[in-house]
């Protein structure tokens, strides 16, 4: 049974998520913010291998630990195909702003629908573009839980005033590929709580 672990990190309170396999030891990160250094750390203390790092989107708070847990690791780094262009521009994924500019190559690209299986950990691709152009959540089906990045958060949405960013597109994401879900499954945010796709159906203000 996959499970999955979270680290707060960074100046703006980056939830960095980790799917792990209890029996085989291995984990998939998703989102390594700023602290690639001491995420490895942490994963090696439990005992966990890192077979890949996935991003939900570009922007410098998901992924300046890449290199550094790349390197650590050797896990390759994969971003949604439509978001390539952010990643390594460093004005869009806004690095500039914090004074550390970053060009990031994802090592693979991946396309909306697709399943993945890293050591046996498996989950789908959905994109939902507006929060970025290439912003994408991961569902894990038989789990019932998605690493959701900044499209839906607890009561909000993701901000749309950044390069690339729509309001018209982000609504109609959520709505049209992540309110389709079962209402019970969990939505592990890029920032603040948890929350579930029936509460947010039902009471989130952006999207009545």
């Amino acid at each position: 049974m996959v499970k999955i672990g979270k680290m707060l990190l960074g100046s703006l309170g980056t939830n960095c998520y980790f799917a792990y396999d209890d029996n085989n030891k291995k984990a998939v990160v998703f989102d390594p913010a700023d602290e690639g250094a001491l995420l490895y750390d942490k994963l090696k203390s439990a005992g966990l291998s890192v077979e890949a790092i996935y991003l939900t989107h570009g922007h410098y708070d998901h992924i300046a630990g890449c290199e550094e847990l790349k390197d650590l690791t050797g896990a390759k780094v994969y971003a949604l195909a439509k978001e390539e262009e952010l990643c390594k521009d460093s004005m869009q994924n806004l690095s500039q702003l914090f004074g550390r500019a970053i060009s990031l190559s994802p090592d693979g690209l991946v396309h909306d629908g697709e399943v993945r299986d890293e050591g046996g950990i498996t989950f789908r691709v959905i994109a939902t573009p507006g929060h970025t152009v290439g912003s994408c959540v991961y569902y894990f089906e038989e789990e019932g839980f998605l690493v959701g990045g900044d499209t839906l958060f607890e009561g909000s949405v993701g901000r749309t005033d950044f390069p690339t960013g729509s309001s018209v597109q982000l609504v109609k994401s959520i709505k049209e590929k992540l309110f389709v879900l079962p209402d019970e499954v969990k939505v592990f945010s890029g920032h603040g709580d948890v929350t579930t796709i029936g509460y947010e159906k039902q009471y989130n203000p952006f999207l009545t």
